[in-house]
């Protein structure tokens, strides 16, 4: 099979992972009979320095053309004066948008070989954990494309004086929530059987009607288990006992805050992916934007410092949800913890606790490398 791909590098150690990545997919093209072929787009920072926006229409038309799209990262320093609708995050959401994509799937999971990069304790982690075990395995589903990002905002007054204010609006279809909590509870079919629906249902209109249309939902999925949280005790309890989770579905702005706290959890913001999806008519995911959630660093790149595994993993998840090919995927994700048993770190997932013997500190290159060789030898 042939699959067109849109490369997105954008800024800071963006170009680093991507490039990574495209090996990896490159690789699982050759070893399983596919041809990827790949589309390197401008977006971010580099599309404001070369085209003065941060999303131009010829990206976004090209990307609309291919089957999935790959993000690097955008944003740094060298922006964050310029005014905010010409701001390199202003592409994130002009890609979201444009795309159709309206869930975002954040896994946070505590890999065993990163067990101590973890900041909590063996006691934490094993509360509320169904087995006792000392780990998580969260999915958080984020609603991406509506509420307060996306809502009517505004200044008005001059700034300066007391009266000046400032609004944004957190503003909610029904269609919007029915259709991201229908990913949710198809995505906890298929793991725990267990679904935590996160808002602020005591103060906000909105998460009224949200918990109001959550309850319809969960009606029609008895097999799932169903609780419902505010979002303040919901941070408290990721980081009291996050075994207890296993899909957590909210909202847009609530959904940004929770992933990453959940990231930190796992060890290092640098091993976590990400997919944002859409359903077609047949309930099948057209094509999905992919990329890590660690952002741009600038102040690591071009150094070889930048971990890759969450731009990899990010690939892994495109070919499942955007391709169906579950097979390739897994091969990514064997390969990433085999190299992960080999005791080789970048240093973001390196241990904290004490030091490891069996532990090797490597760079973007060779810790790519390792994983390319890893996926050879499946």
């Amino acid at each position: 099979m042939n699959y067109s791909i849109a490369l997105i590098p954008g800024d800071g150690i963006g170009p680093e992972v991507i490039s990574k990545a495209a090996g990896v997919l490159d690789l699982v093209g050759d070893k399983f009979g596919h041809v990827f072929n790949f589309i390197e787009l401008e977006a971010g920072g580099c599309a404001i320095d070369s085209t003065g926006e941060p999303l131009p229409a010829s990206t976004l038309e090209t990307a609309r053309q291919c089957d999935a799209l790959l993000l690097g990262a955008v944003g740094g320093p060298k922006w964050e004066t310029l005014p905010g609708d010409l701001r390199p995050e202003r592409a994130l959401l002009g890609l979201r948008a444009g795309l159709g994509v309206f869930a975002n799937l954040r896994p946070a999971t505590l890999l065993p070989q990163l067990k101590n990069a973890c900041p909590l304790k063996d006691e934490v982690l094993k509360a509320g954990h169904p087995d006792g075990k000392a780990g998580f395995d969260i999915l958080i589903v984020r609603e991406l494309t509506g509420g307060i990002y996306f809502g009517e905002r505004g200044r008005d007054g001059s700034g300066k004086t007391p009266d000046s204010s400032a609004f944004d609006t957190e503003r909610y279809s029904r269609f919007e929530i029915e259709r991201v909590l229908r990913v949710a509870y198809d995505a906890a079919a298929k793991r725990g059987g267990k679904l935590c629906m996160v808002d602020k249902a005591n103060v906000l209109e909105s998460s009224r009607f949200w918990r109001e249309i959550a309850m319809e939902t969960a009606a029609k999925y008895k097999n799932i288990e169903t609780s419902y949280m505010y979002v303040d005790n919901c941070a408290m309890q990721l980081i009291r006992a996050p075994g207890q989770f296993d899909v957590i579905v909210t909202s847009n702005i609530f959904g940004d805050i929770l992933s990453d706290e959940a990231s930190v959890l796992s060890g290092s913001i640098g091993m976590l992916a990400s997919a944002s999806i859409g359903v077609k008519g047949t309930g099948k995911y057209p094509a999905g934007m992919y990329e890590p959630i660690h952002g741009s660093a600038p102040d690591i790149a071009g150094k070889d410092l930048a971990n890759p595994l969450a731009t990899i993993l990010s690939a892994a998840m495109m070919l499942r949800y955007s391709f169906s090919l579950e097979k390739e995927a897994q091969a990514i994700e064997n390969a990433v913890n085999k190299t992960l048993d080999s005791g080789l770190r970048t240093k973001d997932i390196a241990d904290r606790t004490k030091s490891a013997q069996n532990e090797k500190i490597v760079g973007t290159n060779e810790m790519a490398a390792a994983v390319i060789k890893a996926l050879e030898d499946e």
